[in-house]
């Protein structure tokens, strides 16, 4: 069983872990990027095929939409405040428990 976690003044907290983020509903604002101190995500482009690619100034016309992207999963602390400003209520967000069952 793993161990409680508290806030600290010792009350129960299940952190919310940031899990995935729906690339057809996010519209690249990237309010929750600027939210996050700890890259667990990162902006890139969709070529019109749909596939995920690096942004950089020659490749901008081949983009048709920049998006949110999962960048490093192990870093979210599941703080929940790139939730909290998503405009769209694109990603998905699990506790560590509800992830391992």
């Amino acid at each position: 069983m793993a161990a409680p976690h508290l806030t600290r003044d010792g009350r129960d907290w299940t952190p919310d872990f940031l899990i995935s983020i729906d690339g057809d509903v996010c519209i690249g604002c990237g309010r929750c990027y600027k939210v996050c101190g700890r890259e667990v995500m990162t902006l890139k482009g969709l070529n019109e095929d749909g596939d995920v690619v690096e942004l950089d100034d020659d490749e901008d016309e081949e983009v048709e939409k920049k998006v949110m992207v999962m960048n490093d999963t192990g870093a979210c602390i599941g703080c929940g405040a790139c939730a909290r400003v998503c405009p769209t209520n694109c990603q998905t967000h699990a506790s560590q428990i509800a992830e391992a069952a």
